[in-house]
């Protein structure tokens, strides 16, 4: 009989600040169905449910090179007072097994044209792979997306400066 191997989670929390209006950076962020607005790894996002509001489902296409075709993910939370949401992956072809995020957007302390984003998330150890390398995976894509949201909004900000 085969015992079943515990599961081993591990997460992180990433830090991003914006030179950019919070009331900017959280429109973008607050589009679940709109990821590959910033996330350059999502080549297409469709709503298999939902409006995009709380409990939405959506199935994104992952662009290739990465070892992953799909994820199909479902939005927990959408605070748009709070400028908060939570995400957990459901389902896809990919390692990020029980993963959920959490991503928080407030104004830059005594800096109101500036936002700091946060972004933390709990995901499980895969059978074969140390906390060290699934931390690392995963904080490169946020990382990634975190830094490619704030080039997007602060080209936006200069834009409509012009």
């Amino acid at each position: 009989m085969k015992t079943s191997q515990q599961h081993h989670r591990c997460g992180s929390t990433l830090v991003q600040t914006i030179d950019a209006p919070l009331p900017l950076v959280w429109s973008i962020i607050r589009r679940f169905d709109n990821p590959q607005a910033y996330k350059q790894f999502v080549k297409t996002c469709d709503l298999s449910s939902g409006d995009g509001g709380e409990g939405s489902i959506r199935e994104v296409t992952i662009v290739s090179g990465l070892p992953a075709i799909f994820s199909r993910e479902r939005l927990d939370e959408l605070d748009d007072e709070s400028h908060m949401m939570a995400i957990s992956i459901i389902g896809g072809d990919h390692r990020l097994v029980n993963y959920r995020s959490k991503t928080k957007a407030f104004v830059a302390a005594e800096e109101d044209e500036k936002t700091v984003v946060v972004e933390s998330y709990v995901v499980d150890v895969p059978e074969g792979n140390s906390e060290e390398e699934t931390t690392s995976f995963a904080d490169t894509i946020v990382g990634f997306n975190l830094k490619s949201l704030a080039k997007l909004t602060e080209k936006m900000v200069a834009h409509l400066k012009l």
